[in-house]
């Protein structure tokens, strides 16, 4: 197959071109191409595209004409300030990569969407893909990921010929990603090699609960899709859902019991201080996101997760302690200086864009 990968140089391309079989003709689509020398990246073609820029269908149309499937993996989740918007990115890029799909003619798209996109369950029962994609209110990233729901919607039914599945998984982990995660979760001031650290304080809810899934077992299901020709959403997860003292097992640290409101205020005043770079959102998002039911990938896929939730938190902190990363502008490792924390903390602004 001809296959061709937008966002193939971050967290889940980066799998996938991994995991992808020998033989397929791979082009990846990246604003910032990675190192084309270097494993897995040199297994694909590159072009460089901002696919949210004003005409990039066009550019995306030519890039599209002839391929046999296109996996739509291109997201800005907390972008910099000198990063393009990130509804540009989001929304405005995925317009111009499904009006090329149907420009190109191409005749299946595999999308990344998420259980973000997913209204809250109030009691915390497993939902399933049936279940109704209105997003948390409070978090940026959900409404955008339901919005992106609304939009494959609009696509399929106007497209029927053209085969469409999309994924939902919950947070997407592996030691790959970690200097990705430590510029989002990490304030600048706290070395990597202290987190997971026997006496590190993990500060943390009572009622938190959370599912993960390895970037691995995400792009497996990405695989069995493209060669299944499969058609629909699909949830990814663990099985294991993690409460918050299983959570902060995971992590390797100990944990701090913090009432929800208190964690959500510190958080906002230190995001807008610059201090952390962590959006608040987030931790509402993490609070009300709906534990998802896997049993139709199992079932339809033939999928199964090689790794456990509480296996997957332990592999992206160990690659944070190592300041481990891969070599690709979002997946570079994490290692600021003194210099540079000392600069990120005098700028007293938040240091990403708002997740509001």
């Amino acid at each position: 197959m001809r296959i061709v990968i937008t966002g193939a140089s971050g967290n889940v391309g980066t799998a996938l071109l991994r995991a992808l079989e020998p033989g397929h003709d791979l082009v990846g689509v990246a604003r910032r191409v990675p190192d084309r020398a270097a494993q897995p990246y040199s297994r694909a073609k590159w072009q460089p595209v901002d696919i949210g820029a004003p005409g990039a269908d066009e550019a995306l149309t030519e890039i599209f004409a002839g391929a046999d499937a296109v996996v739509h993996l291109a997201w800005a989740i907390s972008p910099a300030w000198g990063d393009p918007p990130m509804a540009r990115t989001n929304e405005g890029g995925t317009a111009n990569v499904l009006k090329a799909v149907g420009n190109a003619g191409v005749g299946q798209v595999v999308c990344a969407s998420s259980a973000a996109a997913y209204a809250p369950e109030p009691n915390d029962e497993k939902v399933t893909e049936d279940w109704p994609c209105r997003g948390i209110a409070a978090s940026a990233y959900s409404r955008g990921k339901a919005d992106l729901e609304d939009a494959l919607d609009l696509f399929t039914s106007a497209h029927p010929d053209v085969a469409v599945a999309w994924m939902r998984p919950c947070a997407v982990l592996q030691r790959r990603a970690a200097g990705e995660f430590t510029r989002w979760l990490l304030p600048p001031a706290l070395p990597p090699r202290l987190i997971g650290g026997r006496f590190s304080p993990v500060p943390l809810w009572q009622g938190l609960r959370l599912q993960a899934v390895h970037t691995d077992d995400v792009a497996e299901a990405f695989r069995l899709a493209l060669a299944q020709r499969a058609v629909g959403p699909f949830n990814l997860a663990a099985e294991d859902v993690l409460d918050a003292s299983a959570f902060a097992h995971a992590v390797g640290g100990a944990r701090v019991t913090v009432p929800k409101p208190v964690a959500r205020t510190v958080a906002r005043a230190a995001w807008l201080a610059g201090i952390q770079p962590l959006h608040p959102g987030w931790l509402e998002l993490a609070d009300r996101a709906a534990l998802v039911d896997t049993s139709r990938a199992r079932l339809v896929l033939g999928w199964a997760p090689r790794y456990s939730s509480a296996e997957t938190v332990q592999d992206l902190v160990a690659g944070m302690r190592r300041k481990e990363g891969a070599p690709s502008a979002p997946l570079a490792s994490a290692r600021p200086g003194l210099l540079d924390r000392a600069r990120t903390l005098g700028r007293g602004r938040p240091t990403r864009q708002s997740q509001a």
